[in-house]
């Protein structure tokens, strides 16, 4: 079966956009923020974990493997998202995430039968991990103990996808085998996140992990030359910072959801560490979805360095109890990722323009 063209995987990516907004938003509506009343109460951690970034990486490997039926994935994801956003069937949009999971896993085997590499293996193990923590989540209905497994399915697969690329700097035997009992050490934390170890064992996992990419990815490189090369570089080193820091935190802490150090370890590994991530490789997995070209300009430099320094400010403020301050953090971060949107869309749109005057 032919491969889906680009302006129908536009759909499926506004989708899990409207994911984002969403999520973004009712985060800021949790922190007491002016928000549009349709995000009042929205379930922010689903938003983020599922209409966003389950729709994103289920898109990006449908189009790795090019065949329809792989879209099926970002699909499930999509629906689930409209669903969310809509408020009319939150049930049916759990069956929709686990369709989406379910494909998405597929797709994941198809393309690690095609190449049965280690990072291939990772990227299916990331892929069941998303699928468990949507289970987790239907089961429950609670996404508590959910979001350890969505933590994990985010952390595996960009670490996955950082192992391919580090084969530029031929990993040993002995780190292979270092970085698969730190992937274990992530999966272990998820199982076991309701007893006081869980915690504890995914703090060392992601701490240890942040390690091995410091001193494994090929970042430490490229970092030191030019243009889109070197920014990407700076996303990622800074982004293995707020991974060691997240795990960190919950290695020494092990907070429970609401007490101090929660909203730091939490958001330093999904915003700190994630969001880095996402916008270092978005100027690679945009061309790559939509085929548009994306010009590198040093102002993608602005949004990065927001991100960061309000990051700082709410896990400041999370730590020393101060919830204005906290709250002024989440407000950067959320205003960080409206930036780089908005520098994105007008790259794009700049770049198309300036080919159709």
């Amino acid at each position: 079966m032919s491969d889906l063209p680009p302006w129908q995987r536009a759909p499926l990516l506004v989708l899990g956009f409207a994911g984002l907004i969403t999520g973004v938003l009712a985060g800021l509506w949790r922190l007491a923020w002016p928000t549009p009343d349709f995000v009042a109460g929205a379930p922010h951690g689903a938003l983020m974990m599922c209409a966003f970034f389950g729709t994103l990486i289920a898109l990006e490997r449908a189009v790795a493997v090019g065949q329809r039926w792989a879209y099926l994935g970002p699909l499930g994801g999509g629906l689930g998202s409209a669903l969310l956003i809509s408020g009319i069937a939150p049930a049916m949009a759990t069956v929709c995430f686990i369709a989406g999971g379910i494909v998405l896993v597929l797709a994941s085997l198809h393309a690690q039968r095609k190449a049965p590499a280690l990072h291939a293996r990772v990227l299916t193990l990331g892929a069941a991990a998303w699928l468990m923590g949507v289970l987790v989540w239907a089961l429950t209905g609670t996404v508590d103990l959910a979001l350890w497994w969505w933590a994990a399915f985010l952390i595996i697969t960009i670490a996955g996808e950082r192992l391919e690329l580090s084969r530029l700097m031929r990993v040993s035997p002995r780190m292979q085998q270092v970085f698969i009992a730190l992937i274990a050490l992530l999966i272990a934390g998820a199982s076991l996140a309701a007893l006081p170890i869980g915690p504890r064992l995914f703090g060392l996992g992601a701490t240890g992990l942040a390690i091995w990419l410091l001193k494994q990815d090929v970042a430490r490189r490229t970092v030191k030359t030019t243009g889109l090369t070197r920014y990407i570089a700076v996303c990622l080193l800074s982004g293995y910072l707020w991974l060691a820091l997240g795990g960190a935190v919950l290695a020494v802490l092990a907070p429970g959801a609401g007490s101090i150090g929660w909203d730091s370890a939490l958001h330093s590994l999904m915003v700190g560490f994630v969001f880095a991530m996402v916008f270092g490789h978005a100027p690679i997995i945009l061309p790559a979805v939509l085929r548009v070209r994306l010009p590198y300009h040093r102002g993608f430099y602005v949004p990065l360095a927001l991100l960061h320094l309000s990051l700082v400010l709410r896990v400041a403020g999370d730590l020393f109890e101060h919830h204005g301050l906290r709250a002024d953090g989440a407000l950067g971060n959320a205003a960080a990722i409206g930036v780089f949107l908005l520098l994105m869309m007008t790259a794009v749109v700049t770049r198309h323009g300036s080919k159709h005057p």
